[in-house]
């Protein structure tokens, strides 16, 4: 589709009602994105790196309703940060109109986000309610492609097996969804009284990584491996505490810390292999002076940061013999097969090699695991990496 064709699914962003006139400053993110507004041009995506898209859906959302209106609260806060050290080519190409039905809003999404995937744009979903990660998924199914999801949320969001989706089952419609492209899901940061043991039970089963809320927040940069191995991420605001963000109709007293929502959204910016993130269930009415949007914004604002920082260093099969990594081979008494590591000297970035027997090709984004040197040092001390060993086992 031509951007012409995409336009027809957007209404633009009424801009005079977000820009702040005493912070009308040149380098403010507001006067440098590319956004669509009402009697202008749709934006020209040639060169675009990052596009921004408002999904104002939230009809599937019976526990948060008010959500869909959260997109233009928090480009008011994000088109009043500034640059950054950062030269980025940015759009906003509007809101998506909301359908008839959800199911034509997720044709939109899918639609749109295939899109700019295709040409290599990183889309930013301002929700809206999480189900349309949903949507998100689907369009890595236009492209025939196996991905990685992480999804940072206080819960698994797997829900009954009702026919109806929702933002607390979307999980679950895209696990049983045929054909189905996923390879792998991670959550980070559950809350273990939010979810129940059969869940847990059913995620270690299908060999999924999940981790607690006090567990990444113990050793949060163990969390940069951990989203650098993801395609797409969804983040729930719910999993951020109450007291730091109030817009949620389900927020909680524990939960991450805004700082350290950012942190995890920096990582997420830095992994070359990411290519697309969605920002959920904000709900305007209930946040207190904005707060809510206001981190969101601030969030993003990171995501920028990291993405400007990538390094282009994923180690393929035609990069990683190059010259341009470090590689480290270790044995094990209690294991057949030796654990190949390799440390980027470009950015100090570790990734272990999975055996995969004549599916290299089919799974070339899947064989090569984000890990850290921890995961190394534990090899070297005959402990098998529990990345590793999830991988394996999809594999066998």
């Amino acid at each position: 589709m031509l951007p012409m064709e995409i336009a027809d699914f957007f209404v633009p962003v009424e801009t005079q009602k977000l820009i702040i006139p005493q912070k009308s400053h040149p380098l403010l993110l507001g006067n440098i994105i590319h956004t669509w507004e009402s009697g202008e041009s749709f934006p020209d995506l040639d060169g675009v790196q990052i596009a921004i898209l408002g999904v104002k859906e939230d009809r599937n959302a019976p526990n948060n309703q008010g959500c869909a209106f959260a997109p233009d609260y928090v480009r008011k806060y994000l088109y009043n940060l500034f640059q950054g050290p950062f030269e980025l080519k940015l759009a906003d190409l509007g809101n998506i109109k909301q359908g008839e039905t959800t199911e034509d809003t997720y044709f939109a999404v899918k639609t749109v986000v295939a899109n700019l995937l295709e040409r290599k744009i990183v889309p930013i979903i301002l929700g809206g309610s999480q189900d349309i990660s949903y949507a998100n998924y689907r369009a890595y199914e236009s492209l025939g492609q196996i991905i990685n999801i992480v999804s940072v949320d206080a819960a698994f969001d797997l829900g009954l097996n009702e026919d109806k989706i929702t933002h607390q089952n979307y999980l679950n419609k895209i696990l049983t969804h045929q054909p189905n492209f996923l390879f792998n899901y991670t959550n980070i940061g559950y809350q273990t009284y939010f979810v129940d043991q059969d869940a847990v039970e059913l995620m270690n089963k299908l060999y999924f990584d999940i981790y607690r809320l006090g567990l990444v927040r113990n050793k949060l940069e163990e969390a940069e491996p951990i989203v650098r191995n993801a395609d797409m991420l969804s983040f729930d605001m719910s999993s951020i505490r109450q007291s730091d963000a109030p817009g949620n109709a389900n927020a909680s007293p524990n939960g991450f810390y805004g700082e350290e929502a950012c942190q995890i959204i920096r990582y997420a910016g830095l992994s070359d292999k990411l290519s697309s993130i969605g920002f959920y269930e904000l709900n305007p009415a209930f946040d207190n002076g904005e707060q809510t949007a206001h981190l969101v914004a601030q969030m993003i604002w990171y995501f920028f940061e990291g993405f400007y920082n990538r390094k282009n260093d994923f180690p393929d099969r035609t990069r990683k013999d190059s010259g341009a990594y470090i590689k480290y081979v270790v044995s094990m008494k209690e294991f057949r097969d030796e654990i190949i590591f390799y440390k980027s000297k470009v950015s100090d970035r570790w990734w272990m090699e999975v055996p995969c027997q004549g599916l290299q090709t089919k799974y070339e984004r899947q064989f090569l695991v984000p890990c850290s040197y921890a995961d190394y040092q534990a090899a070297c001390e005959e402990e098998l990496p529990e990345k590793w060993w999830q991988v394996y086992q999809k594999f066998l």
